[in-house]
């Protein structure tokens, strides 16, 4: 059995765990409201987009003759690019395992295809370097409150991968934020890019300058880096919350194993004190017996 300065030592050395878990789990708190905001606020906006897109594709599209925007072009899928989005740091429980597993599926189950990754974040770039998969770029260190500026670069590389015909098919590989305990992986394709037809219920006739046509070409690279930065967006709030709920979580274990540590240091100390009243008893009784 572990001696009553062992135990002690253990105690003070979980407490010390307990909190810098609960520290960790405040600023992931502090954090996590303005990212979920953010991440929620993101939605209409691009929904309104998708309605928007749909409008003017069936406006133009009796009068268009040429061919299509290269970023509708459509291919037989032979060469596909995930984009796996992940954190930079970890202690955020099964996020980055989740989305891990996720995409080694996707990829087990398309083994006819040629695959290329990007990965964003660095457990993204850690798990594809393991697996051998061909990385065409990185994007690590991003912001805790990332803006559309962030989203650009990648949304770029992308599109212009696209449309020189390096893939077929562009994916991307989220954590979607659902609620604060809840967090699903996802996969959205962002390329080529799919618009929904337009819905009955819109009524009203929208009138675009310089023309419709135009509005759509120059609109289309702006909702790529829109979806690219909602996805980003999805990934931080569902970060936080993962993080925040996983620290909570240790702290509780933390603070379970102190009081159980506690109970065996009580123990071990009452057997101590008892087995010196013991010795002692003896000890005098020895000394009446030889007298």
């Amino acid at each position: 059995m572990a001696t009553i300065r062992e135990i002690r030592r253990r105690i003070r050395s979980v407490t010390n765990t307990a909190k810098i878990t609960r520290a960790m789990e405040m600023v992931a708190a502090s954090k996590m409201r303005r990212a979920q905001l953010s991440a929620l606020a993101a939605r209409p906006y691009a929904e309104k987009m998708r309605q928007m897109l749909s409008d003017l594709q069936e406006s133009i599209q009796s009068q268009r003759q040429e061919a299509p925007h290269p970023l509708l072009a459509q291919r037989e899928a032979e060469r596909v690019a995930i984009v796996l989005i992940s954190t930079d740091r970890g202690l955020c429980g099964g996020l980055n395992a989740n989305l891990n597993r996720f995409t080694a599926s996707f990829v087990l189950e398309h083994q006819d295809l040629e695959v290329k990754t990007v990965a964003v974040g660095r457990k993204a770039r850690d798990f594809l370097g393991r697996t051998g998969l061909p990385v065409i770029a990185e994007f690590t260190n991003l912001s805790d409150y990332p803006s559309i500026d962030d989203a650009r670069p990648l949304a770029r590389i992308l599109m212009e991968e696209y449309i020189s015909g390096g893939v077929d098919r562009v994916y991307l590989v989220f954590p979607l934020f659902i609620n604060t305990m809840a967090q699903r992986p996802e996969m959205r394709q962002l390329l080529p890019i799919e618009i929904p037809p337009r819905e009955s219920t819109m009524s009203v006739q929208y009138i675009y300058e310089p023309s419709p046509a135009e509005v759509f070409d120059d609109l289309l690279p702006r909702y790529v880096e829109r979806q690219v930065y909602e996805t980003i967006l999805e990934k931080s709030a569902s970060e936080q919350s993962a993080r925040m709920v996983s620290m909570r979580s240790a702290t509780e274990a933390a603070n379970e194993m102190v009081d159980d540590l506690t109970l065996t240091y009580n123990k071990v100390r009452q057997e101590t004190i008892t087995k010196e009243l013991l010795d002692i008893a003896g000890g005098a009784e020895a000394l009446r017996s030889a007298g």
